[in-house]
Formats: structure tokens, C-alpha cells, sequence
């Protein structure tokens, strides 16, 4: 409601709304900025415009206003101009001419203003009435923000915002328009003509306005607003033009008016935006469709036209077969298989999104083809799997087949072949007549010789069943080469059949002159018997007298020396075999020139004549010698390598223990340190000089080691020390000793540079070894606060002992590893019980020397210093600034600070 006030006084109206819009745009406005009012010529652009605007709706009631101040003072045409702008009826107006009849007028303009959400700030009627323009201009603006920009909105943005966006997005396309605001954007006027050309091209010729050109731009677009577009000329070209700044207030009204004459087209606009969006999804969403419907296509024929493939189970005959078609199989697997997959989840991808998207946009569930389902897919997939997961069982299967008939056939073709390599000639051996005219001895050997022949017959026999056997099973798998198996063994079963049945009949002729010449026989099978051992022994013997040794002791040699002595000691008995079994063939041949007896050859039941027997018996003759030579050099190899050994073992068990002993006697020097400083620096020195004398022993060793690696040797059991643990040894010897006397050398620059006495330092030293416990050298951080204990620090495991003790720990471990040397120590006690010069000391020392001056010249260093300390000061301490200064003068004071770091020299 409108809050009226006590009779007589005018009524006050607040303008702004509870929500967005015009009240947010009036806040930012500062109840519309009633101020710039003053300029004249925002007023003049105000009156024009607002005049213009007020009579483009009151024209519509037949009636207009000339002079805005004066024609709505008695508030008749503000309700009229109300009424029309609103499409509602106000209450009736009173018809008196009286000054209270005219505020009621305006009043009830102004309730229904106040009616809309709007307050009005400090604009009364009695002001209205009485003429006041600038509360005239600022309700007329009040009423133009209301029904005329109020309702613009874009994108949810609203009243100046939403008015302001909408021109941008019109004028975006246009050169030279940039919209930022409703005053300087406007002055050129080409924003105008955009938004005129944007929705009435026909109207204006935009590509021949130039931008330099302003006036005539402005007066373009305000006479085609006039004449097309039915927008009475609110402002005049030369008042934008002429103006630094444009009225915010006029422009905006201005364009307001373009708005709404446009407005149709926009909802057009928005309209077709909406539709268009519409479609987008529909056609975005019929896009995936048919990118479903094409990859389930797709996949679907690759899974139908790729299962028959897996279940086209024709075995190959060869491995190869099988192998190319392994590979292929790989080959799917790799490279064919992976970019279906990926098609697969894609394809459930993109379905979830498409059903999710038609979800979201309140449209019907996709449903696929039928067929092409996703549970169509995933059944096509399954049988997939399942087809090729036995495709590759049956591969598998089907290779080691193969494999298993390759190796069959393989096997058959060698023991076939073996068996037809052994059978060659049998048949015609087996035809012969030839003991038709044998003499006893032959026909002996061919009944011993057919008998040996038999037994290797039936030794063969289980070879043929093997031959057989394959055959079968290679038929019964199947095998690519069966015809050729089978014609092969059906040839070696019948020849065995002959053979057989010629053999039974040549023992049977061979039977009927069994009964001659056994003596012949029986002693030729005695030399058989006798002469086959004794020619293995022979072979074996030349073949051990030829053997190649390699030892690496003496022991070794020897070894091989006594078992070379212990074959000599055979030879004789061998000798005495082999003139045995000579004299059994001699025996044979007397026993045949005796009887007349032609014997037909060599023995029949050996190859080994007498005249191998010989031969190989000559050449172990002449191998024993060369044995016993290879042998003794080797001995005398070894003992010289073995006396190499036993020299090197005798001086590094003497080097090193000798090592060893040092070092634990510098341990313990180190630990017990008798005597002053000096004497344990002198102790040392003649110490490490008897270490150094000592090296000739090393240099010998090392020249023996060198004697051993030349020689190949590789070990030593005489010693357990190797040149390498020496030389190591040997190094570490030398850097303790050089350690030991270094730390005592530290020691003694710190007691002459702290004035520690010896009592101290031995104290030092005996409190150190106390707590050292496994003679290391060092203390860990227990054992040294223990130490520090024993000398009366306060560093007990409380919070303040503890943090005592972490500070002396930064200082005497700075670098936290863990221990503290006796180097450390003894710093860290010099600093704590001995004075230390400071900068103030050296500061009154120097002020005696000047003759209590605050300065020193040159001239009194040099005579009270040695020369070069003297010089040394000079050329460092810089000139005296003081305001007792002398030329000459030198500043003892920064020198002697800088001295101890307390500033820059």
C-alpha cells in the first residue's frame, strides 16, 4: 500500500521490488540518479525522449503532451498514459481544477504504480503538481523502467542486463558495432542501423554507413524507425552526437522501444531456437541409432560370417597344415578379435548413452532392430567364444596328432629302413651252395656262422613286430602316408617269411657235414673267444696311453704316474695272452697241413686275424714310452709349481700375521697414548717409518704371486692369505698409521690453540677410552653421554637434559652420523674449559697499541706488530670515518669485528 502522510504533506513513494529485475537495476542506479539531472543536456535528451515515448502510447487515447512538466501536473493524462501503457482501468479521476484535486490525482497515479511492486524515492504528487522537472523525468523513467524493460529477459538475465545482452547478440555479426553500454556504444549510430538490419534488411543499406559519418547514421536509422517500424523519433542526432557522454536513460528508452517492435520476431527466434534444439536431440539421438543399428550390423556379420571359420574342423595331413592354421588362428586372435572387442563395449557404450539421453529428453526407449539387441550381440558373442574356444581345444588336439604320426612315421621309416639295411643280401647269402664243396672246417663255420645268423634273426624278429605294430597304429590315426606305410610293411613282413623259410633249410644242408673237421673248428672258436677280449683290452689300452691329462697338484700326477706303472706291470701276462692266442691259430694250422686240409680263409667266427693282433700290439709298445715322457714333464711341472706355492704360502704367512699384528698394536697405541703429545707423535712417526722399511717383504711377495699367475695357478693350500688380502691389508695398515698420526697432529694444534695442558688432554683421553668400550675409536651417542655425565654435564633423560644434550650433539656430530671421534671431543672440551679470544678483546688490544685512539695509523702497526701481521692489517682495515679522523687513520674497530665474522671486512 502507498504510505500517505498527514494532510497537506506530500505523499513519498520508494521505488524497487522484493525480487530481480527493475529493483536490482534501480539499487545499482541509485534511485535513478537524479544528480546528472543537472546537466542540461541529459535533461534535454531526458524531455525529448521521454516526451516522445509518453506520446507513442497516448496516441493511442487520441491525446499527446507538449510540455511534460506542465501536462501532467493535474494528473489526468499520467492516468490516462496508466492506463493505456497498462490495459487496466485506474479509479475515476476528480474533474476539479483545485490544487487538492490534482493531488489526488497524481496520488492515485501513484498508488498504481506503488500497486505494480514498485516504490517510489522522495517523488510526491505535490512535486508533480507543482511542476518540478527533475521529479517529473525521474517518475516518467520510473514508469518506462516498469512497463517497458521490466519484462525484457534473456537467458534469465533481466531488465538493463537482458536489454543489453539482446542488442549484443543482435549486433554480434556487425562490423564496427561493438555494444558495451547504452550511452558512447550508441553515437556513431551504426548499433541502430544493426538492430534494424538484423530484423528489416530491406530497410537500410548497412554495408554503406560509415562509421565516421555519425549524424547522417543516426538520422537514418531514427526516420526508418519512424516510418517502418512505427518508433516516433525520440532524440535528434546533433543532441547524441554532441554530447561527450549520451543519456543512459534516453538510449535505453530509445531501445527499448526497437525491443519491442522486434519482439515478435524474437519470440520467432525463440521459437524456431526451441524447435531447433528439439531436432538437434532428435536428429543427435537418430544419429546414434543408426550408428547402433550399422556397428550391430557389423559385428553381427563378422560373428556369423567368423564362426563357421572356427567350426570348420577339417583336420590337415601335415604339421605344416596344422601350424599355418595355428597361425591364423593367432593372427585372429592379435589382430582380428581386439577391434571387435572394442567395437563390442563401444557398441554397449554407445547404447547406454542413446537410452540415457532419450531417458533424459522425455522420449521412448530405443529399441534395435530385431536381432540386434544387445542381448542378441552378447548371445552371438557367447557362441563366438564357445566356437572359438574349441577351435582351439580341437587345434591343439589335432597338432599332437600330428605331432604323435610325424613321430610314428618317422620312426617307422627308420627301423624300416634299419631292418632293410640289415636284411640286404640275407636272401642271397642264405641261396648259396657253398658247402657243397667246403672243406670240415668250413662247412664248421658256416654251421656256427648260420647259427650266429639264426640267433640275429631272432633277434630281429622283435623288430619286425615293432615295424608292424607302427604300421597298425599309424593306420588306425589315420596318417596321410598310410598306402605307402602299409605297401612298405607288407614287403618287409613277406621277405621276413622268406628269409625264415631259408634259413630252416640251409641248417638242414648244413647239418648233413656237420660231423667234419671239429678239431679245426673247435680251436678256431677258441681263438674267437680268446682274441676279441684281448683286442678290447689292446684298444682300450692305446686308448688310455693317448688320453689327454690335465692336473693341477702334485698329488694328481702322481696319481696318474702310479697307475701308469701298475698297466706297465700287465704287459708281461698280456704278452704272455697274446702268444697264446697266436699259438692257437698256429696250432690250427699245423692240424690242417697235417690232414692236407685247404682251410678257405680267416677265422669265421672273428674278424680280429693274428696280424691285428700283432699291429696293435707293436703300437701300445711304442705308446708306453711316450706315456712315461708326457708324464715326468708333468711331474716336473707340478713340483715346480708345487715349490711356488710352498714359497709364496712361507712369505705370506709370515706377511701376513705381521699385518695383522700392526694394525692391532696401532689400535692400541691409539687407545693408550702414554706420554705427552710429541712423544706419541715421535712413537708414531718411528713407527710408521718401521711399517715403510717393511715393504721390501710386500715387493718380494708380489714378484712370487706374479710367478704363480704366470704359471696358471689358481690355488694354494698352504696358505690361507691370497696377494689381494695382503695389498688390501698392507693399504689399510698404512692409512691407520697415517690416521693415528694425523689425529695426534690435530690434537696437538687444538691444545696450542685452546692452552690445554697435558693433565687435560690425558684426562680427555682417559675419560674417552673409559666409555669407548669396543675400542673403536669412536663413541656412540649412549657411551658418550655417559662421558658427559662422568664430567659433571647435567644431561639426565629429562626434557631439559635431553634438549642439553641434542645441542652438544649437533656440535660434536654435525653431519648425524652416529658417532663421536676423540678429534671431535677434544674440540668440543677445549671450547668448553679454555678462554677464546672475542672481537672486544682484540678490539682493547689494538686501542693500547693506538694510544687509546679510536684509530691506529700505519706507522704504529709497523712498529708494534712483525711485519707481516702489520701488513696484513694495513691492507685490510679501512680508513677511520670518525669525526677525530686524522689523514692515515685505519678503523681497528670493523676489522677487528669482521676478524670474527661479526661483519663483512
Amino acid at each position: 500500500m502507498v504510505d500517505y502522510h498527514a494532510a497537506g504533506q506530500p505523499a513519498s513513494y520508494q521505488y524497487g521490488g522484493n525480487g530481480p529485475g527493475i529493483g536490482d537495476y534501480m539499487a545499482q542506479e541509485d534511485d535513478w540518479d537524479r544528480d546528472l539531472l543537472l546537466d542540461p543536456a541529459w535533461e534535454k535528451q531526458q524531455r525529448k525522449t521521454f516526451t516522445a515515448w509518453c506520446n507513442s502510447h497516448l496516441r493511442k487515447a487520441g491525446t499527446q503532451i507538449e510540455n511534460i512538466d506542465e501536462d501532467f501536473r493535474d494528473g489526468l493524462k499520467l492516468m490516462l498514459l496508466l492506463e493505456v501503457i497498462s490495459g487496466e482501468r485506474l479509479p475515476k479521476p476528480e474533474r476539479g481544477k483545485m490544487r487538492v484535486h490534482k493531488i489526488n490525482n497524481v496520488n492515485k497515479a501513484l498508488d498504481f504504480i506503488a500497486s505494480k511492486g514498485v516504490k517510489l524515492v522522495s517523488i510526491g504528487a505535490e512535486e508533480i503538481v507543482d511542476g518540478n522537472a527533475k521529479m517529473t523525468l525521474g517518475m516518467i523513467w520510473t514508469i518506462i523502467l516498469r512497463f517497458a524493460i521490466q519484462d525484457i529477459s534473456v537467458e534469465e538475465t533481466s531488465a538493463k542486463e537482458g536489454l543489453l545482452l539482446w542488442c549484443q547478440r543482435k549486433t554480434a555479426p556487425y562490423k564496427n558495432v561493438n555494444v558495451q553500454n547504452f550511452h558512447i556504444s550508441w553515437k556513431d549510430g551504426l548499433a541502430f542501423n544493426a538492430l534494424i538490419h538484423r530484423h528489416r534488411p530491406e530497410l537500410i543499406e548497412y554495408d554503406k554507413l560509415r562509421k565516421d559519418d555519425p549524424v547522417t547514421n543516426l538520422n537514418n536509422a531514427f526516420e526508418v524507425a519512424e516510418k517502418y517500424l512505427d518508433i516516433p523519433k525520440m532524440l535528434d542526432a546533433e543532441d547524441i552526437v554532441g554530447t561527450l557522454r549520451p543519456d543512459e536513460k534516453a538510449i535505453m528508452t530509445y531501445v527499448s522501444c526497437f525491443y519491442h517492435a522486434f519482439s515478435g520476431a524474437q519470440k520467432a527466434e525463440t521459437a524456431a531456437n526451441r524447435i531447433c534444439k528439439v531436432l538437434a536431440v532428435n536428429q543427435e539421438n537418430e544419429h546414434l541409432m543408426e550408428d547402433y543399428e550399422k556397428l550391430a550390423s557389423d559385428l553381427l556379420e563378422w560373428i556369423q560370417r567368423t564362426i563357421p571359420w572356427l567350426e570348420n574342423r577339417v583336420p590337415q595331413k601335415t604339421m605344416q597344415g596344422m601350424q599355418q592354421k595355428l597361425e591364423d588362428f593367432r593372427d585372429y586372435r592379435r589382430v582380428h578379435k581386439p577391434p571387435k572387442v572394442q567395437e563390442k563395449c563401444q557398441l554397449e557404450i554407445n547404447f547406454n548413452t542413446l537410452q540415457t539421453k532419450l531417458r533424459l529428453s522425455n522420449r521412448p526407449a530405443f529399441m534395435p532392430s530385431e536381432g540386434k539387441m544387445v542381448s542378441d550381440i552378447n548371445n552371438g558373442w557367447q557362441h563366438l567364444e564357445q566356437a572359438e574356444k574349441g577351435f582351439e581345444e580341437w587345434l591343439l588336439n589335432e597338432m599332437r596328432r600330428l605331432e604323435r604320426l610325424e613321430h610314428l612315421g618317422q620312426k617307422f621309416r627308420q627301423k624300416a629302413s634299419i631292418h632293410e639295411s640289415w636284411t640286404e643280401g640275407k636272401e642271397a647269402m642264405l641261396k648259396q651252395k657253398d658247402y657243397e664243396t667246403a672243406t670240415l672246417s668250413d662247412i664248421k663255420a658256416l654251421i656256427r656262422k648260420h647259427e650266429a645268423f639264426e640267433s640275429d634273426l631272432a633277434a630281429h624278429q622283435d623288430r619286425v613286430e615293432q615295424i608292424a605294430a607302427i604300421a597298425q597304429e599309424l593306420n588306425e590315426l589315420d596318417y596321410y602316408d598310410s598306402p605307402s606305410v602299409n605297401a612298405r610293411c607288407q614287403k618287409i613282413c613277406d621277405q621276413w617269411d622268406t628269409l625264415g623259410s631259408l634259413t630252416h633249410t640251409r641248417r638242414e644242408a648244413l647239418e648233413k657235414t656237420e660231423k667234419q673237421l671239429e678239431t679245426i673248428d673247435q680251436l678256431h672258436l677258441e681263438y674267437a673267444k680268446r682274441a676279441a677280449p684281448f683286442n678290447n683290452w689292446m684298444e682300450s689300452a692305446m686308448e688310455d696311453l693317448q688320453d689327454m691329462f690335465i692336473v693341477h697338484t702334485i698329488e694328481e700326477i702322481e696319481g696318474l704316474i702310479a697307475a701308469h706303472d701298475q698297466f706297465k706291470s700287465t704287459l708281461p701276462d698280456a704278452d704272455k695272452e697274446r702268444e697264446a692266442i697266436l699259438g692257437i691259430q698256429s696250432e690250427a694250422q699245423k692240424i690242417a697241413d697235417y690232414n692236407n686240409i685247404k682251410l678257405s680263409g680267416n677265422n669265421p667266427y672273428t674278424s680280429v686275424t693274428p696280424q691285428i693282433i700283432n699291429s696293435k700290439w707293436e703300437r701300445v709298445q711304442q705308446l708306453v714310452p711316450k706315456r712315461d715322457h708326457a708324464l715326468q714333464d708333468e711331474q716336473s711341472k707340478q713340483q715346480s709349481n708345487e715349490h711356488l706355492r710352498r714359497q709364496f704360502a712361507s712369505q705370506a704367512n709370515i706377511v701376513g700375521p705381521w699385518i695383522q699384528t700392526k694394525m692391532e698394536e696401532i689400535g692400541r697405541i691409539s687407545i693408550e697414548m702414554n706420554g705427552t703429545l710429541e712423544d706419541q707423535l715421535n712413537h708414531l712417526k718411528q713407527y710408521e717409518q718401521s711399517i715403510v722399511d717393511y715393504k721390501p717383504n710386500i715387493d718380494v711377495l708380489e714378484q712370487q704371486h706374479q710367478l704363480i699367475q704366470e704359471a696358471l695357478i689358481f690355488d694354494n693350500k698352504h696358505t690361507n692369505y691370497t696377494m689381494e688380502h695382503i695389498r688390501v691389508g698392507w693399504e689399510q695398515l698404512l692409512t691407520t698409521i697415517a690416521r693415528t698420526i694425523n689425529e695426534v697432529e690435530n690434537q696437538i694444534l687444538t691444545r696450542d690453540a685452546k692452552g690445554i695442558s697435558q693433565e687435560q688432554m690425558q684426562e680427555f683421553r682417559a675419560s674417552f677410552n673409559h666409555f669407548d668400550k669396543d675400542h673403536g675409536g669412536s663413541l656412540g651417542p649412549e657411551e658418550f653421554k655417559a662421558c658427559l655425565i662422568s664430567l659433571g654435564y647435567d644431561v639426565e633423560n629429562d626434557r631439559q637434559g635431553d634438549a642439553e644434550f641434542n645441542r652438544i650433539m649437533s656440535v660434536v656430530d654435525p653431519n648425524n652420523s652416529g658417532v663421536v671421534t676423540f678429534q671431535a671431543f677434544i674440540d668440543f672440551m677445549s671450547r668448553e674449559t679454555t678462554d677464546t679470544d672475542t672481537a672486544d678483546q682484540v678490539i682493547a688490544s689494538f686501542k693500547v697499541l693506538a694510544g687509546d685512539k679510536n684509530y691506529i695509523t700505519a706507522e704504529e702497526l709497523r712498529r708494534e706488530l712483525p711485519p707481516d701481521q702489520a701488513e696484513y692489517c694495513i691492507a685490510r682495515m679501512a680508513p677511520y670515518q670518525g669525526p677525530d679522523a686524522i689523514p692515515g687513520a685505519l678503523d681497528y674497530k670493523s676489522f677487528s669485528t669482521a676478524l670474527y665474522g661479526e661483519s663483512d671486512l
